[in-house]
């Protein structure tokens, strides 16, 4: 049986939980994140929006359906998110996307109330269904059919509507695009993709190149990131 709790000192360093505080915080619950790439729901409410200091008192929030993952209301207290999801508080009149920092730790930005209702994904994978459609499966483990997709290309970015999942915007992953570096020694930082290799990237930022993992390169286009704030 897989335990609804771990150690605080096994959790990932990403979550950013301090050394001294809940010993046993709540286990991501599983879902389209690995644990490594995912952070649990109450820790969002304790750590990072600070409304709550107690498991009882996270409860108490979530119960009263305040919290909104994605455009939907979670009450599980492990519900897993990850990179680029989007937490709501209508309440308070709150938005926030998930990003890593350049230190590797999970850090919410807030984002304009006209941004709340857009999903930012990464197309993972992309292959032929039933009938000759498409089939594009995302960073946030969602899929997308579609009649035709010649254009969208794997490590490409969409923009999708909460509301009806329609595209909204299509990035394509090539020389000149801006994107955000989600893992690795450079997780965080944001520059413009200088050259593409077989596997790897150069990207060019204000303070120098850098090579790295083709597969870390999220293309943002002209989104705010930490850095910028």
């Amino acid at each position: 049986m897989v335990k609804n709790h771990l150690s605080r000192l096994n959790a990932p360093t990403s979550w950013g939980i301090k050394k001294k505080g809940i010993k046993f915080p709540t286990r991501p619950s599983a879902g389209a994140h690995t644990l490594r790439e995912s952070l649990p729901l109450s820790v969002v409410v304790t750590t990072l929006l600070k409304y709550a200091r107690t498991r009882r008192e996270v409860k108490k929030i979530l119960n009263e359906g305040k919290i909104f993952v994605n455009g939907k209301v979670r009450k599980d207290l492990g519900f897993a998110l990850g990179l680029m999801d989007v937490i709501s508080v209508p309440s308070v009149h709150e938005n926030y996307r998930l990003f890593y920092n350049t230190k590797g730790k999970f850090t919410l930005l807030a984002i304009k109330e006209e941004d709340k209702d857009t999903r930012v994904v990464q197309i993972k994978n992309k292959k032929i269904i039933t009938k000759g459609k498409i089939q594009l499966n995302h960073s946030d483990g969602t899929n997308l059919l579609l009649d035709k997709g010649a254009e969208y290309k794997t490590g490409d970015t969409l923009y999708l509507s909460f509301k009806d999942g329609k595209i909204k915007e299509h990035l394509s992953l090539k020389k000149g695009a801006r994107v955000y570096i989600s893992g690795g020694t450079k997780q965080g930082v944001v520059g413009t993709l200088e050259e593409m290799k077989e596997k790897n990237i150069i990207v060019k930022t204000e303070k120098g190149n850098f090579e790295t993992a083709k597969r870390y390169a999220f293309v943002i286009g002209k989104m705010q990131t930490l850095e910028e704030k």
